[in-house]
């Protein structure tokens, strides 16, 4: 293009040369092509048409483009005017036409010259032979920005499915399927292959998103993505960019198109953990894709269809919570449509063994212990009789800390080096002491449920221990295995305090 003018300038005055679009659904107008002097006035990315100019944006267009002549765009229409204000020196001739293939208009050609009556008919007649040259080069132009966009869009999609795919595969086992899990396994085999939504039930711990991960790969939609959303995790302010996308230029830092969660999950499945966790407004908006089946992404005007199967988790008794009013009812009949219920750990002592064992294979492949580790006399039965407040997560995290210690211990207990086939892990439930005799904080309502006060319980303790720390290597965060981020959602909403926690494993009385 910038040849293009150079050529140009040998029969018409030309200093600068702009080429965009009109975008009507959005109001804006984008660039596509633009070269003017340093000096020129700099265009916003995309163009917001005033509303002054709108009417003249959206008028009907002729079918046989001509180049008009504004030689002093101070006397052009009033309906222009704060529009070319925003785009050419005051003191600038203009040679102005729509650019169309096939009768349809794809497009603005601008000349601009400096100083005033600078073109003349023989201009614009002059131009006119070089409208279909420019339009078929705009819609070029355009195709190769849709090639672009769509190769982006694959190379998105792969990303985001491969950082999926590390979190959960098709490998993945469940423990206790014939034991302890047999009932669940069986409403899950039952309703697998439909489309209902499923309402999984029960303690943080429980493994609500490994049964996620089997009702999607018993499905239809086995080969479409599974789409994983903590909604506990996502700030007000950022879900409806996280569950529906954006178009760039809808706020400031949107520089690309983004499809949200559920666009992603089309033809497949979305999973909603923590739904108790959204907020009223979150609930409305929710509420509003489940029973439309569409979407609409931040700053665009179109809806867009979607064919995903919703299933849904919390730990939180959602039906005394539609009785307080925190969660809406017609929600609710929405994502109840067959629940699960998962029973914690400690009700299902009999999956403890091979969850042992399955927990100590993983990890000791994963820290590259080569010698087969095994749990110290009487580690089983004590596990057995733990209450288990973290449920398996909390196990799993006990595995890993054990066999951390483990290799920092004298040189005859260390597991690679022992003397013995096999190294003997101790389990210890309460490292470093006894537990700390915690409460939960004075700030918990009376009618807190008696799961709350547990995980209360189970809070203050880890901040305790780490004086205090949430987040980070060795914080709080890390230790219970929970996403900073939903931690402190559930420290806020239990009343919880890290600093009062850190007063007090200092022995400090907190003021």
């Amino acid at each position: 293009m910038e040849r293009t003018l150079e050529y140009i300038r040998e029969f018409v005055p030309a200093d600068g040369l702009f080429v965009g679009l009109f975008e009507p659904d959005l109001n804006i107008g984008r660039t596509i092509v633009r070269i003017v002097p340093n000096d020129w006035p700099k265009v916003p990315e995309p163009l917001p048409i005033p509303d002054d100019s709108l009417a003249y944006m959206h008028q009907k267009w002729q079918s046989e483009p001509t180049f008009r002549i504004i030689n002093d765009w101070r006397e052009a229409e009033p309906e222009i005017q704060p529009l070319l204000k925003m785009t050419w020196p005051e003191n600038t001739s203009l040679l102005i036409t729509d650019l169309a293939l096939e009768s349809k208009r794809i497009g603005v050609l601008l000349l601009g010259a400096e100083g005033r009556d600078r073109y003349t008919d023989r201009h614009a007649r002059l131009m006119n032979n070089l409208n279909e040259p420019f339009a078929v080069a705009l819609a070029n132009a355009l195709q190769y920005q849709e090639v672009v966009r769509l190769k982006e869009m694959l190379e998105d999609d792969n990303q985001y499915l491969f950082n999926e795919l590390r979190g959960i595969s098709s490998s993945d086992t469940i423990v206790g399927a014939d034991l302890g899990l047999r009932e669940v396994m069986r409403l899950v085999r039952q309703v697998g292959p439909l489309e209902s939504p499923v309402l999984l039930l029960g303690e943080t711990g429980t493994g609500k998103e490994l049964l996620a991960n089997a009702l999607h790969r018993a499905s239809p939609r086995r080969n479409g993505p599974f789409v994983k959303v903590n909604c506990g995790g996502l700030p007000e302010s950022l879900l409806d960019s996280e569950l529906f996308g954006h178009e760039k230029g809808a706020f400031t830092g949107a520089i690309a198109l983004k499809r949200g969660r559920f666009e992603r999950a089309h033809g497949g499945t979305i999973f909603l953990d923590e739904i108790g966790e959204l907020t009223p407004g979150a609930q409305v908006k929710l509420l509003r894709v489940l029973q439309q089946k569409e979407i609409e992404r931040v700053g665009g005007t179109r809806t867009i269809p979607v064919d995903v199967r919703i299933i849904s988790a919390t730990h939180r008794n959602l039906e005394q919570m539609v009785r307080e009013g925190t969660f809406r009812e017609d929600l609710w009949f929405r994502l109840n449509v067959f629940p699960i219920m998962i029973p914690p750990l400690r009700h299902r002592p009999q999956d403890i063994p091979a969850l042992l064992d399955h927990l100590l294979t993983r990890k000791t492949r994963e820290m590259k212990i080569t010698r087969k580790v095994r749990p110290a006399p009487g580690a089983l039965d004590l596990l057995k009789q733990h209450p288990w407040p973290g449920n398996v997560r909390e196990l799993q995290n006990l595995v890993e800390r054990s066999l951390i210690q483990s290799q920092s211990q004298s040189q005859n207990q260390r597991l690679n080096q022992a003397t013995s086939t096999d190294a003997v892990l101790t389990l210890e439930l309460h490292p470093g002491g006894p537990a700390p005799t915690a409460t939960p904080s004075p700030s918990l309502a009376e009618d807190v449920l008696p799961f709350d006060r547990a995980v209360a319980r189970l809070i203050i303790t880890a901040l305790e221990r780490t004086e205090g720390k949430v987040i980070g290597p060795g914080g709080a965060a890390e230790l219970l295995g929970l996403n900073p981020s939903t931690l402190r959602g559930k420290m806020r909403k239990l009343g919880i305090s890290a600093s009062r926690s850190r007063k007090k494993s200092q022995g400090v009385a907190p003021g």
